[in-house]
């Protein structure tokens, strides 16, 4: 069974910078892309950012581009976000999602995508 947990997650003010980690466990193989969505309150959940499984193919919003950047630990099957120069309206609560079988340098964009997910964790900039 793939668990997907998400850390890094807080209270920060805006300009300030945070990094988000998914940890994967239970992944058969390492061919998965990976992507993180966010969910503010009263707002449909929307792609933030997404990662092919050799890393070779990233994707993101138009919102984040140039400030949040996704990588991934192979080794440690964990794939992170760093989040520079936040800004109020990147208050969500984030999610991390993980898609099996995924071509090398895929990195899906919707949600209806992906396999598994994980609980989330709050990020919240303060102005």
């Amino acid at each position: 069974q793939v668990h997907l947990v998400e850390s890094g997650g807080g209270l920060v003010q805006a300009g300030g910078s945070l990094r988000l980690s998914c940890a994967a466990s239970g992944l058969t193989s390492s061919s998965y892309a990976m992507g993180w969505f966010r969910q503010a309150p009263g707002k449909e959940r929307e792609f933030v950012a997404s990662i092919s499984w050799s890393g070779t193919g990233t994707g993101y919003t138009d919102s984040v581009k140039g400030r949040f950047t996704i990588s991934r630990d192979g080794a440690k099957n964990t794939v992170y976000l760093q989040m520079n120069s936040l800004k109020p309206e990147d208050t969500a609560v984030y999610f991390c999602a993980a898609r099996r079988f995924s071509g090398s340098s895929y990195a899906p964009l919707r949600s209806s995508e992906y396999n598994y997910w994980g609980q989330g964790t709050q990020v919240t900039v303060s102005s």
